[in-house]
């Protein structure tokens, strides 16, 4: 039998804070918190019942939003699908026309219970940065590299991918013994373009895997970020049912390492990560003026490599 599908938001404030709603007497879970939102109408798209829902629901206007992830969970009473776009502006104060209550509340630091169990991979990631900087000192030379990322940092970078496939394992790891110190003292997250081990040597918080070593991996490590370049909605499904945390997806533009390529523009882009289960960031020839509309995309946002550490 075919899922009931279903739109929720994931409405955000300034802050950054996120809206969630208590289930009302009488239906099922009642007393748990959940996203917004509710089924879809016969003939009616996501999008659509997305509005009609907080509109009618909440007393909410939507102004902007974007798809997000799709996310499938069986409970004991339904089957459903649900279809999470973030909200990022709206006119009206939310009110419930059940009585529900209503929180905001910050990603990672919820103080509600018990939610939805649907709802635990997009908890983890509404923690995620919306910017990745992947690391390229093998190009401009590592003294000048660790200058700019230490600008960035300060400019509030908080995610960094530490990528030089080219060199050899010794200059890796003395260049992480460089970086590392840095991107701890930002408080910010690093992850390891390599294996597990490689990852877990270097301390980092996480690895990322290359498309071939997605396609032969057989669990995600635990303990860890995990995630994944995927050029293919096959790959894309793949690091979905591995439980990977997030996935790459490029190139959306031409860069100067790959020239006469073939990219995918944002159409392209956007077709290919249609539906996801996955937070996917939009890679390729990108800078920071993209992020607005690879969001706009269904991109839960950048990653960038030269233009993430500018010379000013």
């Amino acid at each position: 039998m075919a899922p009931t599908r279903v739109a929720a938001a994931v409405i955000l404030r300034a802050d950054g804070s996120v809206l969630l709603a208590q289930r009302p007497q009488g239906k099922p879970y009642a007393g748990y918190w959940e996203f917004p939102g509710g089924k879809l109408e016969p003939g009616e798209t996501a999008r659509h019942a997305l509005d009609r829902e907080l509109a009618e629901e909440l007393g909410l206007v939507v102004r902007r939003a974007s798809p997000w992830l799709v996310q499938e969970y069986v409970y004991p009473h339904a089957h459903v699908e649900l279809h999470f776009f973030r909200v990022f502006a709206f006119a009206g104060e939310p009110h419930g026309h059940d009585g529900q209550a209503f929180r905001w509340q910050r990603p990672g630091a919820f103080d509600v219970a018990p939610l939805l169990p649907a709802n635990t991979r997009v908890l983890a990631a509404l923690t995620l940065p919306s910017v990745q900087g992947i690391t390229c000192a093998g190009d401009l030379g590592e003294d000048v590299f660790l200058a700019r990322a230490a600008r960035a940092l300060d400019r509030g970078l908080a995610w960094v991918q530490l990528r030089e496939k080219s060199w050899p394992r010794d200059r890796v790891e003395a260049f992480a013994a460089r970086l590392m110190p840095l991107v701890r003292a930002h408080g910010a997250t690093v992850v390891v373009n390599g294996a597990e081990e490689d990852a877990r040597r270097l301390h980092a918080d996480g690895v990322h895997w290359t498309s071939a070593a997605l396609a032969a991996a057989t669990q995600r490590p635990e303990g860890m970020l995990v995630g994944a370049s995927c050029h293919t909605r096959d790959e894309l499904g793949r690091a979905a049912s591995l439980g990977v945390d997030y996935a790459v997806v490029g190139p959306v533009k031409p860069t100067p390492t790959h020239p006469g390529a073939r990219t995918l523009g944002w159409a392209g882009f956007a077709e290919l990560i249609a539906g996801t289960r996955v937070p996917v960031y939009a890679l390729g020839g990108l800078d920071g003026s993209d992020l607005d509309i690879a969001v706009e995309h269904g991109a839960h946002g950048i990653a960038m490599r030269r233009a993430m550490w500018p010379a000013a």
